[in-house]
């Protein structure tokens, strides 16, 4: 009778430990999916310098020479209380909607709370440029509409096993001044697409 009774209470004891490892795993759930809520990271481009620029026409061939690199500063802001994961992501420069130039972003870690500055250079492609329509009468006026496309995927780890993925984007639309090499009229729009 002994061994049964002290069988009853191991089981009773399994059951109850098993009983409270459900429940804090349901706590931990419900607390991931209220209080501990992912958010969408939000990036923005905040200063765009040309690196180096030099352009010129050839009027025998009635053709452009273009080399610009542009250092594109990006701030992502990680509004979770946990590191936001990110890879595979790029950055394109785009004229009149033809894409003329793209970098890679490095794949990084940012912490709960944190905001991070990326630098990017991105190189304009000449003959994708040059044989775009209206390049010539945008060189001439002194002014070229380009906008970057800044795109990044990742991944928010609620708690070390619950993962969201995120996919971040932000455009901006800009204006370059060829005769003084800066950036004029900058206008950015973000937005951030968020899955379980």
């Amino acid at each position: 009778m002994k061994g049964s009774g002290s069988k009853g209470r191991i089981t009773m004891c399994l059951v109850l430990t098993l009983c409270l490892v459900i429940a804090v795993l349901l706590v931990m759930v419900l607390l991931a999916f209220t209080v501990f809520r992912p958010h969408e990271p939000v990036s923005r481009v905040d200063t765009i310098k040309i690196e180096d620029m030099n352009l010129g026409m050839d009027f025998f061939t009635m053709s452009v020479n273009v080399n610009v690199t542009l250092d594109v500063g990006v701030s992502v802001e990680n509004r979770n209380k946990f590191g936001f994961q990110y890879h595979n992501s790029s950055a394109e420069l785009k004229y009149k909607g033809i894409l003329i130039g793209e970098g890679p972003i490095p794949d990084e870690e940012i912490s709960g709370g944190e905001t991070k500055g990326i630098n990017l250079t991105l190189t304009i492609m000449a003959d994708r440029l040059a044989s775009s329509n209206g390049v010539t009468k945008d060189i001439t006026s002194g002014s070229m509409p380009l906008s970057t496309f800044v795109r990044m995927f990742g991944m928010v780890k609620v708690l070390g096993f619950i993962k969201f993925h995120v996919a971040s984007t932000t455009s901006c639309d800009f204006t370059l001044n060829i005769t003084n090499k800066t950036i004029v009229d900058n206008k950015c729009l973000s937005k951030a697409i968020l899955s379980a």
